[in-house]
């Protein structure tokens, strides 16, 4: 049988942690296990074959770091270090039931643009061609694994599909509160998983089986999916100077075999997880039933950090990113002023709408480059969710393709073209689809009709398999101007729509088109359409009787919990409300929100009447103070931590200009900073040298696989007090280890402290390898020196 085949129908085992075998094999710290597929075959494949004879289904191959950035450089192939690592696979499966081996992808080491310097469709690439390589050598499976980044991992699924039939799973690495490193919760990147089309999903590395354990309710209540569970044996600790984990085969087999029956379908391990603790799982767990797949029925639409439920508590999608009677706007759009664009959205979101729309269909313009850049700075600066508003088929599959999450597409028709069209794309991409009540024929006069083209709609998207929680239908607002039953025709769609589990969506405000004193129409209407079941409004939010009427209802129906946001709205007297004038941002604000031309113009502004120090100190590092606090409570997450210090170097570089004219530019405290030998994921340590810079010091920036005495030489060389060093493989953090060791033999002269991080840390380990402090994330990393070098 297939894998495909057996997914789901039996308990199927994963084996555990090829890097800790092979590291007992002799692997040594930052030597880069991929190439042990040419010079150590015969290791790595008694590893395999170590899992395979304990039990294992599904072996991972020894690729997860086999993609061309860690190969640059050298005369080294992809495709050959796949088709290695997969020959090896082969041979020790070969004459096996039911034993398979998976393309093991893992992370590239590189954060995506925006925030970072990895274009998307480079990602896409990078991960196609192991892909291609991985089919065309015989894997069973692909295994997307150890990913924390959804913009990543829509990247390395779209190029599993595009470039091969193969199953796909994807295992995701949280931390203890259930966060990405990216900020994603369980139930927005299992719902953009979900919607691009895997067959199983699940968690991996970073965690041991009792936290995972706690995650494990919301990933199974979040999807519909096969679920995958590959913990740690616990956390890494330092013994007889080797890192080990703390959790044994039989406590691991223990706690996974409570864990299984809640609705488990693959389990194995990750780091730490040798043979035997594999062994004792598959002994606890012999005779357990899969989870298999569940009945979800959520109506999620997400982006990187944020997901919105559209259940029975009413949706508000923010409608003012829309050109149509805004001559601002359209003004905007043609003159590429993303910086208006994105406070239009920033204002939304400030007066509680919940997604934004986002139409840029002006005449004269490449709508689909328009509207590409428009959501990729929308994302940059707001982790709200976005609704793509195009009829234009281009724009939709260019905006959907590089949306960062699973996005909501508004809209397709009853029309066959539209159908034939825009299912495909909705499919592929994982949206909510909208469907408008027309069809070749126009919108029809009465609910019959109207609700016969949302179920033309539903059935052809069931029959391209997207299922009917991800259709919301709209029943097309028509102004009571032209027709006295408009208002009551809605309703009872809405109505019938809301019996049938049908979502709907509706542009209110269009059912007062022509008439004076909009507001009073629309609010009543929209009062009505919410009772009559509407589950998402496109309104405009900064309307004080739109959101007036919003609030009123959910407090009446019981979905305000003690009524607790209508009075904290109405607390004051009054609602807020914005007039609906972009405004102008503070600097403060400018950088907060991640604003980079607004930050430029407020520091111009304040350099008319304020020191250049006295702006760094009472306007600069304050916003980043708040930013990195927000980050530390995880009520902001890293793409917003790092948009805000791109928004504070814009600022710095006027002020360093204006300084440097008079002059006075002095570099700050020089602070070394390297991802140690053997590892190329340089996320973390980038992350710390973009904040350092931004609090002024002179970050030496030694890149990625450093060696130990390019290390202790640039000390040396600049005379530093600080270094920081990152890792994020458990077969790097030996060389980190090493490196701390020389810097404590050479430094003895004078105080150096030494700071680290990265995924496969932890605090007990930091202290048993020398270092002087441990940094969780970047903030805390910064926090640190800023308070060593103040003193």
């Amino acid at each position: 049988m297939s894998f495909r085949e057996l997914l789901g129908k039996e308990l199927l085992f994963f084996d555990g942690a090829t890097g800790t075998m092979l590291q007992a094999l002799g692997l040594q710290p930052g030597e880069l296990p991929e190439l042990w597929n040419f010079t150590h075959a015969e290791k790595v494949q008694s590893v395999h074959e170590a899992y395979l004879n304990n039990g294992s289904n599904i072996i991972k191959s020894n690729t997860f770091g086999a993609n061309r950035l860690k190969f640059k450089g050298t005369d080294v192939t992809v495709d050959a270090v796949v088709g290695a690592a997969l020959k090896i696979g082969k041979a020790a499966c070969a004459g096996r039931e039911k034993a398979f081996v998976a393309l093991n992808l893992g992370p590239t080491g590189k954060l995506l643009a925006p925030y970072g310097d990895l274009p998307f469709e480079e990602a896409v690439d990078i991960y196609g061609e192991m892909v291609r390589s991985g089919a065309k050598h015989g894997a069973d499976l692909i295994l997307i694994e150890t990913m924390s980044d959804t913009y990543e991992i829509k990247a390395a699924i779209l190029a599993a599909k595009e470039n091969s039939d193969l199953p796909i799973i994807v295992t995701l690495t949280f931390d203890e509160d259930g966060k990405l490193l990216t900020g994603a919760d369980v139930l927005s990147a299992v719902a953009m998983v979900e919607g691009l089309g895997v067959d199983a999903v699940g968690f991996n590395c970073g965690l041991g089986p009792k936290q995972m354990g706690k995650l494990l309710p919301q990933l199974l209540a979040a999807c519909s999916l096969p679920v995958v569970l590959n913990p740690n044996a616990g956390l890494p600790v330092q013994r007889d100077g080797q890192t080990v984990f703390d959790v044994g085969a039989d406590d691991f087999a223990d706690m996974m075999r409570d864990l299984v029956p809640l609705g488990i379908s693959v389990v194995g391990g990750c780091c730490g997880t040798t043979p035997a603790h594999i062994k004792a799982l598959i002994e606890k767990c012999r005779g357990l039933q899969p989870g298999g797949k569940r009945d979800c029925q959520l109506t999620v639409v997400s982006s990187y950090g944020r997901a919105v439920v559209i259940d029975r508590d009413p949706v508000i999608i923010g409608e003012r990113i829309n050109p149509t009677g805004k001559p601002r706007l359209k003004q905007a759009i043609l003159d590429g002023d993303l910086d208006y664009i994105c406070r239009l959205g920033l204002e939304q979101l400030d007066n509680d709408a919940h997604i934004l729309d986002v139409n840029v269909g002006v005449p004269g313009i490449d709508e689909a480059a328009t509207a590409a850049k428009t959501v990729l700075a929308l994302q940059a600066i707001t982790s709200a969710p976005l609704q793509i508003d195009t009829s234009d088929y281009e724009t939709m599959e260019r905006a959907l393709r590089l949306y960062n999450g699973k996005p909501l597409l508004n809209s397709v028709s009853g029309k066959d073209e539209a159908l034939e069209k825009v299912l495909p794309l909705a499919k592929k991409y994982g949206a909510v689809v909208v469907g408008l009540a027309l069809d070749d024929t126009g919108i029809p006069e009465t609910a019959a009709g109207r609700l016969a083209v949302a179920a033309k709609i539903i059935d052809r998207a069931a029959a391209s398999g997207i299922e009917k929680r991800n259709i919301i239908i709209d029943p097309l607002a028509l102004t009571i101007s032209t027709g006295p039953d408009n208002a009551s025709v809605d309703l009872e769609v809405i109505r019938a729509l809301a019996a049938q589990n049908v979502k709907t969506i509706m542009g209110v405000s269009n059912i007062s088109f022509g008439l004076p004193a909009r507001d009073a129409a629309n609010s009543t209407f929209f009062a009505l359409a919410l009772e009559a079941g509407l589950s998402c409004a496109i309104i405009n939010p900064q309307s004080k009787p739109m959101l007036d009427a919003y609030y009123a209802f959910r407090a009446l129906k019981g979905l305000d919990e003690g009524c607790k946001a209508y009075v904290k709205r109405f607390a004051d007297g009054g609602a807020k409300t914005q007039p609906p004038a972009v405004s102008e941002y503070t600097l403060y604000d400018a950088i907060t929100k991640g604003l980079q031309e607004q930050s430029r113009q407020a520091v111009t502004k304040l350099l008319a009447s304020e020191k250049p120090l006295d702006i760094i100190n009472g306007h600069m590092i304050p916003a980043l103070d708040f930013v990195g606090n927000g980050f530390e409570k995880k009520s902001l997450f890293l793409p917003q931590l790092l948009m805000s210090a791109d928004a504070a170097k814009a600022a710095f570089d006027v002020i360093r200009d204006r300084m440097a004219e008079g002059g006075a530019v002095e570099k700050g405290a020089a602070v070394i900073i390297a991802t140690v030998k053997g590892d190329i994921h340089d996320i973390g340590k980038n992350i710390v040298k973009v904040l350092l810079e931004n609090y002024g010091y002179n970050v030496i920036d030694l890149g990625k696989d450093v060696p130990v005495e390019a290390v202790v030489e640039a000390v040396a060389a600049h005379q530093a007090h600080i270094v920081g060093l990152s890792a994020l493989m458990t077969t790097t953090v030996g060389a980190m280890e090493a490196t701390i060791k020389a810097l404590r033999d050479t430094c003895k002269d004078r105080d150096c402290k030494i700071v680290v991080g990265g995924a496969v840390l932890t605090q007990d380990y930091a202290d048993s390898i020398g270092a002087d402090h441990y940094a969780p994330n970047a903030v805390s990393a910064v926090a640190y020196v800023n308070g060593i070098l103040e003193k």
